[in-house]
């Protein structure tokens, strides 16, 4: 079996040298450039497994390779070599399609950690001859909104870039997670998640980086932290909005040294951690309010992956219904149960302000109130699924609206019936969205309408 084979471009002779010593002795066969003119040479001339590039180059840039890697070798593997706290480079690096990145001085533990990480992942990617990776069947749905969510997942599979995952609550997004780590070069390794809003302030740092033995009351014995627990694999920091000003300051630098400190302890441990993130709040409007961290925002948020809401992928409440009932009649002791075409379509009218989450939950209930094993609209217990016109107390007749002006009107005496209702609907719907800040959903249920309903009338009265 031939060497696995890697190239260097640095443009100083200790930084290659000090790769080549390290990854020859990983039995690996090593070639270096000194600039971009040099790699481009040797990536037309060989075949390599990964490529480490130095952000600065006589002529040009280690982005510039990055970029060309990405479209040329793109199952190769490439990691940029940043200088020390250039935090802004490695995100480039990130975004631009780089693995991963290693800060000088280089560390001999963690750049043989991403080396047997990345040359896992290389080797996966040219076994691979199918271009789709594998889909999950946990990750529901035939809608065009899931498929690329599918295949997102799938790229960010291939990198160890940060990724924060937005949506709503009940959308998925730790299985999602979870699927971005088992479809990777860590799948092997730990998944540790941790909900940031579950722990108490005061324990943070602790539970996070772990503690010595005596350096606190009720420190019995050394404990190691979430980051070694997840070393080598995936952190999943979910509601990650939650954590206190304090710690963002500490998880900032823990991301960037990529190494903790216990507390009480003297010195760092190297962690290989990949970050992956998620809440259901609007983090952009947090960093503007001052409540969330910018430079650990833009740290975590190299690549955003939203997951749509259910209501806006109603296609799919159909087979997420029968996955939902199929596990609900294994995991209990009844028989497999069927919704009327009636029931179907008044849950694909529901808005699901809980999406997944509330849709098991509602066929759940929906199994314990049907009999004879047929789901009716009646077992779902839903709220108000009725179309109804806003209430509104009916205009006294004046003078005015004789001589053919309505109330809040302007005088037309030949506007049409219809021309009068929808600018009756278009006021309601105006003040709705006003009561409740343009808050669609809440608007809708203000309305006495669905979701999709608003939807459609704010299309058709041209309402932005």
């Amino acid at each position: 079996m031939s060497k696995q084979s890697v190239l260097i471009v640095d443009d100083e002779r200790d930084i290659r040298e000090l790769l080549t010593i390290t990854l020859g002795r990983m039995d690996l066969h090593v070639d270096a450039a000194s600039n971009v003119a040099e790699a481009r040479q040797l990536l037309e001339e060989n075949t390599y497994d990964l490529c480490f590039t130095d952000m600065r180059l006589p002529d040009g840039s280690g982005q510039e390779l990055i970029e060309l890697i990405a479209e040329r070798y793109a199952d190769m593997p490439v990691a940029m070599i940043t200088a020390y706290g250039n935090v802004d480079a490695a995100v480039d690096a990130l975004k631009a399609g780089a693995f991963d990145f290693v800060s000088k001085p280089v560390d001999i533990k963690v750049l043989r950690s991403l080396v047997q990480t990345a040359l896992k992942l290389s080797a996966e990617r040219r076994s691979n001859t199918d271009d789709e990776a594998p889909i999950s069947t946990r990750l529901i749905g035939s809608s065009q909104a899931m498929q690329l969510v599918r295949k997102t997942i799938a790229k960010l599979a291939r990198s160890q870039a940060p990724v924060y995952i937005s949506g709503e609550s009940g959308t998925g997004k730790e299985l999602v997670a979870r699927l971005i780590h088992e479809q990777g070069p860590r799948a092997n390794e730990a998944f540790v998640p941790v909900n940031c809003g579950a722990i108490p302030s005061e324990l943070m740092e602790s539970e996070f980086f772990g503690h010595k033995k005596g350096s606190f009351t009720g420190a019995h014995a050394d404990k190691e932290g979430l980051f070694q627990a997840a070393n080598g694999g995936t952190l999943f920091l979910d509601e990650v909005a939650e954590l206190p000003l304090h710690m963002q300051v500490k998880l900032l630098r823990v991301i960037q040294e990529k190494a903790v400190r216990p507390v009480g302890g003297r010195g760092e441990i190297p962690v290989d951690v990949r970050i992956l993130s998620a809440t259901h709040k609007n983090l952009s409007s947090l960093v503007e309010q001052g409540q969330f961290r910018q430079d650990l925002f833009y740290r975590i948020n190299v690549i955003e992956l939203q997951i749509p809401p259910l209501r806006d992928r109603d296609d799919d409440v159909r087979e997420l219904t029968e996955v939902l009932l199929d596990r609900l009649a294994r995991n209990g002791e009844g028989t497999r149960v069927k919704l009327t075409g009636d029931a179907l379509a008044t849950l694909r009218e529901y808005s699901f302000p809980g999406n997944v989450r509330e849709l098991e939950n509602i066929l759940e209930r929906a199994l314990a109130m049907c009999e004879n094993d047929t789901v009716t609209p009646d077992d779902l217990m839903l709220p108000e699924q009725t179309l109804r016109a806003p209430s509104s107390p009916p205009a006294t007749p004046s003078a005015s609206s004789e001589a053919g002006t309505a109330p809040g009107m302007p005088h037309n005496s030949d506007q049409p019936l219809d021309d009068y209702i929808s600018n009756l609907e278009r006021e309601a719907i105006l003040k709705a969205l006003e009561e409740t800040r343009y808050n669609k959903t809440a608007a809708a249920r203000k309305l006495g309408i669905t979701f999709r309903a608003l939807r459609y009338k704010l299309k058709k009265l041209d309402i932005d």
